[in-house]
């Protein structure tokens, strides 16, 4: 038995940590110290899932508790963002949509006496990747002064963002919906 005491778990607490600091950063316009804390943050998850395998510390309170850090970050980051006008308000909409409605979705399963597999599928480890590349790349742009235009860039990043979140979000739907059809048709679920 793994104990819920670990490096990787520790890492990732220090990550939730991390997110009323950014947000503080981030209202008094301090883009420079919000990027370095970011780039901490990011570095800090890829490095708490890295040493769960390779020490073998992989945790259920880990597995739970390592998608909720990055969506406190993401979602953080995304309403300060929008509210301060550098990314549309529709992007954050959209973003942190999609996590209500996969909370909600969560528990309705769960009043269903359903138990979802809790673990992220693979378009929504994409989603959660391009969205924290979206807010490090908006967070470098207003830490330094770029010799180019990066508005074409920022607004294809924006709507592929947007995009694939929406797709994500339609994806969980139809894996709830087979899981609710499943239950109809007496499957007992794992």
């Amino acid at each position: 038995m793994v104990s819920l005491i670990n490096i990787p778990n520790a890492l990732t607490v220090m990550r939730i940590f991390l997110v009323p600091i950014i947000v503080i950063c981030l209202i008094e316009d301090n883009f420079f110290i919000s990027l370095i804390i970011f780039a901490v943050s990011g570095l800090s998850d890829g490095l708490d899932g890295f040493l769960a395998r390779m020490l073998n510390q992989k945790t259920t309170f880990g597995a739970y508790l390592d998608p909720i850090a990055d969506k406190a970050l993401a979602m953080s980051c995304f309403v300060i963002l929008a509210v301060k006008g550098i990314i549309p308000v529709w992007l954050a909409v959209i973003v942190i949509s999609r996590d209500c409605f996969i909370l909600l979705g969560i528990a309705v399963l769960m009043l269903l006496s359903l138990t979802p597999d809790i673990k992220p599928s693979l378009i929504s480890k994409y989603t959660t990747a391009l969205q924290l590349i979206t807010v490090f790349f908006v967070l470098v742009v207003k830490s330094f002064s770029l010799p180019f235009n990066v508005a074409i860039i920022l607004t294809g990043l924006f709507f592929l963002t947007g995009l694939l979140t929406f797709f994500s979000g339609v994806h969980y739907l139809i894996v709830g919906i087979r899981l609710i059809n499943r239950r109809g048709n007496g499957h007992i679920l794992p």
